[in-house]
């Protein structure tokens, strides 16, 4: 994995892909994963082996801790699937994006913003989720 602290991505278009990007790619596919195997090898390939992941309901720690509430996503939306709705804006270790959550027949379940933290070989150390838009004080 290449730095990913030279990375920058600014653009908006689906063809953009960072170093970033790529292990981000891999983990929404993880966690919309239904395969239990096919979920834990990804997993296994874009986590550090204490990472961790938090969202507002759920968090998980290690690979056993994410795969279990990667589990548990999919138990509660079964046929869905994860997708990146922005770009991957990174600067130094940290990255932060938009994703959905989509059922199979196109329709958005969930909408939020994860934001990451990678180790020196591009491993995600941590992801942070918010469901929905920053909400607004005004």
């Amino acid at each position: 994995m290449t730095d990913i602290t030279a990375t920058t991505s600014t653009t908006t278009t689906a063809a953009a892909t960072t170093p970033a990007a790529t292990v981000i790619g891999r983990y929404l596919a993880a966690y919309g994963e239904s395969d239990a195997s096919t979920r834990r090898d990804l997993i296994v390939e874009v986590f550090t082996t204490d990472a961790t992941v938090t969202d507002p309901p759920l968090g998980g720690a290690g690979h056993d801790g994410i795969d279990a509430m990667f589990a548990a996503v999919q138990s509660q939306f079964a046929d869905h699937t994860f997708r990146r709705t922005s770009a991957v804006d990174t600067h130094h270790d940290a990255a932060r994006y938009e994703w959905d959550l989509v059922a199979a027949d196109g329709t958005v379940s969930v909408t939020g913003t994860d934001f990451a933290r990678f180790d020196d070989s591009g491993l995600i150390t941590s992801i942070v989720g918010f469901f929905g838009p920053v909400p607004s004080d005004a």
